[in-house]
């Protein structure tokens, strides 16, 4: 096995690039291919929606492309691009860390065929209204039962590589991330005919999947990637891993609270919810700091600066979107006024940008140009990108901000109508539609740059 080294360089004159060293991990190239292809996907249908409403649309147009069909489209393809992606890079540094190929190479494939096949069939359904109606959980139970099944698949091949092969902290991690994903989702697929019990377990899984099973995957995927671009020895990184674990257990799970105030769950959620919700952050953020101080005292060199670039982008994202604007939006005594209001997308599109989107983003630069076997090649592709869609992020919270600040006033203080308050947010959103096009700008560029791009090829052993 070569040493570490930059797998992305912005001179010809910089070493080259270590391979792959095994070659099942070959398979996580299709899944970030998939993911990435998705993102942009979901970013189009995102401008349509921002365009419905910063303008009044004909309605024969509304009748081919209704609102709560393209929403119900964008939130999924969210969900469903961020865990292909989070699949591609378990695929990929599972055999790296378990020091052997991956168990299974044709059943990753089929579980990726599956994903992708009952992905585009409920898209297709929801075009034609199938689907079980809840927010971001739409998904028909019969096509339900295919996503059981490719998650089973997929906990059955990365679980008999890792028990065969070497065990660390991160892959344990990762480990029970995956599982405790696995296990929640099946909370969501009864429906409940009492519909604060439905609600308490359809937040189960929403919250506790992003809140919860994919912080641990986010500690698991950042630590091996800290690991292999800066050099900093491994236990200084796999400390934040248990304290990710003990913070999940105290906080994670109880700042679900913050979900149950107006469900007619007990008064005591509203001091729970509000006190920990904003906690989880705190060792992604630690880990990489600690990291970059281990870096300057120890005299160590970073040897992928774009990764480093993104994974540090992944830390502040977290803090912003998911900690500190996400406090600021829970406390009870605003999310009173808040809740439901376009105050919620603000939120919801800063955190995961900021904690998952930029985290996948991170393993796609590290993995994509050892994948295409690339030594050298320009960075400012990833740079652009970097800073293009982050600022159109920004842009859309900010937006979406003030249009839920005024929605709330409107329609929560001045007890006025609906249509009122759409009127007043028409200018904002207006702006969205600026956001959201410079966003898809940036995801092309990323996606130019990782897959097509031309670089330095790998010398070839011989």
């Amino acid at each position: 096995m070569m040493n570490d080294a930059a797998s992305t360089t912005e001179t010809s004159s910089a070493p080259a690039a270590e391979k792959f060293p095994y070659s099942s991990q070959f398979v996580a190239y299709w899944y970030f291919l998939v993911a990435l292809s998705l993102f942009v996907l979901q970013i189009v249908l995102g401008i349509w929606l921002a365009i419905s409403y910063g303008f009044t649309i004909p309605q024969d147009i509304v009748d081919v492309l209704p609102f709560g069909m393209t929403r119900a489209m964008h939130t999924n393809l969210l969900v469903l691009w961020l865990l292909l992606g989070f699949m591609g890079g378990a695929y990929y540094l599972v055999p790296e860390e378990s020091q052997r190929e991956i168990y299974s190479v044709k059943l990753a494939y089929l579980q990726l065929v599956i994903l992708v096949v009952t992905g585009v069939a409920a898209l297709i359904g929801f075009a034609f209204g199938w689907t079980q109606g809840r927010p971001i959980l739409e998904i028909p139970t019969l096509l339900d039962f295919f996503i059981v099944i490719g998650a089973l698949m997929f906990l059955f091949n990365i679980g008999m590589t890792i028990l065969k092969g070497r065990k660390t902290a991160v892959t344990g991690m990762l480990l029970g991330g995956l599982v405790f994903l696995a296990l929640l989702y099946l909370f969501g697929m009864p429906f409940y005919r009492n519909l604060t019990i439905d609600w308490f377990y359809w937040w189960w899984v929403v919250h506790l999947w992003v809140e919860g099973a994919w912080e641990l995957v986010t500690a698991a995927i950042l630590a091996f990637v800290l690991i292999k671009v800066t050099g900093v020895r491994r236990e200084v990184v796999e400390k934040y891993l248990y304290l990710e674990v003990g913070l999940f257990l105290f906080t994670g799970i109880a700042g679900t609270g913050h979900h149950y105030y107006w469900l007619g769950t007990p008064d005591a959620w509203l001091w729970i919810g509000g006190i920990f919700s904003a906690l989880e952050v705190l060792p992604i953020i630690a880990m990489v700091v600690d990291t970059f101080l281990t870096t300057r005292r120890e005299g160590a060199k970073i040897k992928n600066k774009v990764v480093w670039y993104f994974a540090v982008g992944t830390a502040v994202g977290h803090m912003i979107g998911a900690g500190v604007w996400g406090f600021v939006h829970t406390l009870p005594q605003i999310n009173y006024y808040t809740h439901g209001s376009q105050v919620t997308a603000s939120h919801g599109h800063v955190a995961f940008y900021g904690a998952y989107v930029l985290l996948n983003l991170t393993m796609f630069w590290y993995a994509i140009p050892k994948l295409r076997g690339l030594a050298r090649f320009k960075t400012s592709g990833a740079y652009w990108g970097f800073w293009i869609m982050g600022l159109s992020v920004l842009g859309l919270g900010t937006v979406f901000g003030v249009a839920g600040v005024l929605q709330t006033y409107i329609e929560r203080v001045m007890s006025l109508g609906f249509m009122t308050a759409q009127e007043q947010m028409q200018f904002w959103f207006q702006i969205a539609i600026f956001f959201g096009v410079t966003l898809l700008i940036g995801a092309l560029v990323t996606f130019w740059s990782m897959f097509i791009a031309k670089g330095a090829r790998q010398p070839t052993d011989g």
